[in-house]
């Protein structure tokens, strides 16, 4: 039984309100202890002072885009960037091809997980039949196979009776439903979010009231039905403000913010150049405020990373003509760092809360926590350590990213699942 003694770290969990400095004691797939001065005989030692340890994080929107985009990504390389950002688990939505929509891809997904992953994966099962938004799909079948929400993410539903059947389907399979909001009417041959910048670079707009009536119907759907409603990568100040008016009244809603959403705005677009194009798109400096604040005050529960790889030959096309998505496993932490702790927005323990056991009570995972007895999945992160980001060296098969070339003050260090080392800085 391998034995890993990490010292001297910050150690900090949430879900037990620790943040103390102390060692954790690794054996086998388990956590043996956590306290001062603790010994591991012929075991690895990890020099942990001056770093954050935690729980591991868990990101729970990622595009891993097999089957049937492995040109893009495959769930080995889409593991590998996880790892390389600190992120021990990782939930991957559902929109491959053939799209997970029924027992059998679920089944293919989590069989491939287990022999290439290096990190724990945990799929998102389609709403409807193809992501059609027209016949529910096998929610009860996919259930059974290992899905851990719904969604029909970039696909939204726009048949609201349909959502409906679908939140009182999830409801009786304790499944959370995570809807990207979007009207597809409103947001029609946009290309970046609707305003002065979208004017002076000639690119057709897309409204925030786009993201704002879809975050309002479901929330009133999840009233309606009692199920749990999670917003997606959320990014509009009245999406902020409903959703925090819902969990005062008590709705079972939560919601996610992207790294990428507070750290940019439409103002920071390089002209015509596609890496800044991404859904939702980059909103206006109000609106980043908004989300920030929501990260703030505890409106927002969740930092995730929306990872959205695709093949330079797909995406180095005209900004009209590109694939909306960016990468953003090997980021977060950085980004994270940068514009909310550093600046003095949030302290460390709150970031690790959104990234850990926050995310785990949305998806219902026993994961999240720092515990004797408990599974060991460490993410180790330097919150001083600066490093530079390169596409050219990431993990992804893809390298659209608008960080690339970014200098960050602060990132992953050594990332551990079920008591192994699977990546190392």
């Amino acid at each position: 039984m391998d034995t890993i003694l990490i010292k001297n770290g910050r150690v900090i969990d949430p879900a037990t309100k620790r943040d103390e400095i102390a060692d954790v004691l690794i054996q086998g797939d388990r956590i043996a202890g956590i306290g001062g001065n603790l010994s591991a005989a012929g075991g690895t030692v990890i020099d942990a002072t001056g770093m954050v340890v935690a729980p591991g994080f868990l990101d729970i929107h990622v595009h891993l885009r097999e089957p049937g985009f492995e040109h893009a990504e495959t769930i080995e390389t889409g593991s590998r960037a996880a790892a390389a950002g600190g992120f021990t688990s990782i939930c991957c939505m559902p929109n491959t091809s053939p799209v997970n929509d029924s027992a059998s891809v679920t089944g293919y997904i989590v069989d491939r997980a287990k022999k290439f992953a290096i990190v724990n994966v945990f799929p998102i099962g389609a709403i409807t039949k193809g992501s059609n938004g027209e016949e529910l799909a096998s929610i009860g079948g996919m259930k059974a196979a290992g899905i851990v929400a719904i969604s029909d993410d970039g696909r939204p539903v726009m048949n609201s009776r349909v959502m409906r059947r679908a939140m009182e389907t999830a409801r009786s399979f304790g499944l959370p439903v995570i809807d990207h909001c979007e009207d597809l009417n409103l947001s029609a041959g946009g290309d970046m979010h609707e305003g002065l910048q979208s004017v002076r670079m000639g690119l057709r707009g897309i409204p925030s009231c786009s993201e704002d009536v879809i975050v309002a119907r479901d929330i009133l759907l999840a009233e309606v039905t009692g199920a749990q409603f999670h917003v997606a990568h959320i990014s509009s100040r009245n999406a902020v403000a409903m959703t925090a008016y819902a969990k005062m009244r008590g709705l079972p809603v939560t919601c996610e913010a992207t790294p990428h959403h507070i750290a940019l705005c439409d103002e920071d677009i390089l002209p015509y150049d596609s890496n800044y194009k991404m859904k939702p798109p980059l909103r206006s400096a109000a609106d980043v405020g908004a989300v920030t604040e929501g990260i703030v005050n505890g409106s927002i529960d969740v930092l995730a990373t929306d990872h959205a790889p695709h093949a330079g030959s797909d995406k180095m096309q005209e900004f009209e003509k590109c694939p909306f998505g960016i990468t953003g496993l090997e980021t977060a932490i950085g980004i994270s760092l940068q514009t909310l702790v550093h600046t003095g927005k949030i302290s460390m323990m709150r970031l690790v809360e959104l990234y850990t056991i926050n995310p785990a009570r949305v998806m219902k995972l026993d994961k999240g926590r720092l515990v004797a007895g408990g599974v060991a999945d460490v993410t180790i992160f330097d919150p001083e350590q600066k490093w530079t980001y390169d596409v050219n060296k990431s993990f992804s098969k893809s390298r659209n990213s608008p960080f690339n070339g970014h200098e960050f003050r602060g990132g992953p260090v050594t990332t551990i699942v079920s008591g192994v080392v699977v990546w190392s800085r």
